[in-house]
């Protein structure tokens, strides 16, 4: 079982920066290629990046690429995403997630662990 814990959401305007985190414990963090989603409401939960064990290899969304970037550091447990340039389409809750396999994934069906989620409002 693993417990992730998203966090630094929050109300901006378009064009500002938010960093958001994901703690995790339980099973070794380190085993686990990780993603991050987002739902905006009326609309299915969508795909924004994705990284895998090591940390070096990435994946994002068209929608994010170039604004977005995934992290993780696996010695604190934690993954993060850098969100510059933020639009109002950006609004969202965004979840981490942890895949079933060691591959880095663009499902939500490839990922059995997720956080509650956290808020992301960008204002026009």
């Amino acid at each position: 079982q693993v417990q992730l814990v998203e966090s630094g959401g929050g109300l901006v305007q378009a064009g500002d920066s938010l960093r958001l985190s994901c703690a995790a414990s339980g099973r070794t963090f380190s085993n686990y290629a990780m993603g991050w989603f987002r739902q905006a409401p009326g609309k299915e939960r969508e795909f924004v990046a994705t990284i895998n064990l090591s940390g070096l290899t990435t994946f994002y969304a068209n929608s994010v690429k170039g604004r977005f970037t995934i992290s993780r550091d696996n010695a604190k447990n934690t993954m993060d995403l850098q969100m510059n340039n933020l639009k109002p389409e950006d609004t969202a809750v965004y979840y981490c997630a942890a895949a079933a396999g060691r591959n880095p994934s663009m499902l939500p069906t490839q990922y059995v662990y997720w956080g509650q989620g956290t808020q992301v409002t960008v204002s026009s």
